[in-house]
């Protein structure tokens, strides 16, 4: 079953193309990774995805629904991680992760909540008095608090250390393994191969590559890209990764001048 279907999509800003022409499928139970440099248009992507943002032209269907039009019954559906996100920094942990739980009608335990992202020993503290990789935790616990089939993870563990970022690993398998569906952003290639079934690599609004892990779902192993040709799909993020982010001065997702990767080897990804 496709929960996620892509097909078109463009994005511009001010006359300059952010999305260019996008296409992609997500089947359900999937962990599917968007992978790319900053500026590659992955957030803006998401966004619409997301029903936070308009399109100029495409189609978008996620859970069957197109979200520019979808309503609140569909957004209870949807876990949204923000890649920032606005708190309300005179709550206390525990008391924001219960107030956004009340928006759901089937929300998690907040208490397990908590304990799954790593955050119970502070659940007395206020949101302000937290360390970015602390506040972070939190916007992953109120993505998930609602129980969502479609969790949106926009670069999740920036801020996190180390063994924060392994442990929010942990804790994606286990929503995987539990039957969510999962799209997530990320610059981290070695995350992108731990977490992922498929990944998609973006530069430039254009998607240059795909590759599939092994069927079975064990992420032990290491996901082995392939690509079209002789570039394979981890050099071209590297490569895309040492040019940096827009030196132009646009939206961080704006277009930039045209990248070599995109010229060759553009498909779609598909299931």
């Amino acid at each position: 079953m496709t929960v996620i279907e892509v097909r078109g999509l463009i994005r511009d800003y001010q006359g300059r193309r952010a999305v260019d022409g996008i296409d992609l499928t997500v089947a359900a139970g999937e962990v599917f990774a968007l992978l790319g440099p900053n500026g590659a248009g992955k957030t803006t992507t998401v966004e619409i995805l997301e029903g936070h943002r308009r399109r100029d032209a495409g189609e978008v269907r996620v859970l069957d629904e197109d979200p520019q039009r979808a309503g609140r019954a569909w957004r209870c559906r949807i876990g949204v991680v923000l890649q920032s996100a606005t708190d309300v920094a005179e709550l206390t942990v525990a008391e924001s992760v219960r107030h956004f739980a009340g928006y759901y009608p089937r929300s998690r335990d907040a208490a397990t909540v908590l304990d799954q992202v790593g955050l119970t020993e502070q659940a007395g503290k206020r949101i302000r008095a937290l360390s970015g990789g602390q506040r972070r935790r939190v916007d992953v616990a109120l993505g998930i608090i609602g129980s969502p089939e479609v969790l949106f993870l926009d670069e999740p563990t920036t801020g996190f250390d180390p063994q924060a970022r392994r442990q929010f690993w942990k804790l994606v398998r286990q929503l995987a393994h539990d039957g969510t569906t999962i799209l997530l952003t990320t610059h981290y290639l070695e995350e992108a191969e731990a977490l992922a079934d498929r990944i998609a690599i973006m530069v430039s609004g254009r998607l240059v590559a795909g590759a599939r892990a092994h069927q079975r779902r064990h992420r032990a192993r290491p996901l082995h890209l392939r690509g079209d040709g002789e570039d394979p799909p981890a050099a071209r993020l590297r490569q895309a990764q040492r040019l940096g982010p827009d030196r132009g001065g646009h939206h961080r997702d704006g277009p930039r001048p045209a990248h070599p990767a995109t010229g060759a080897g553009v498909r779609p990804v598909g299931p």
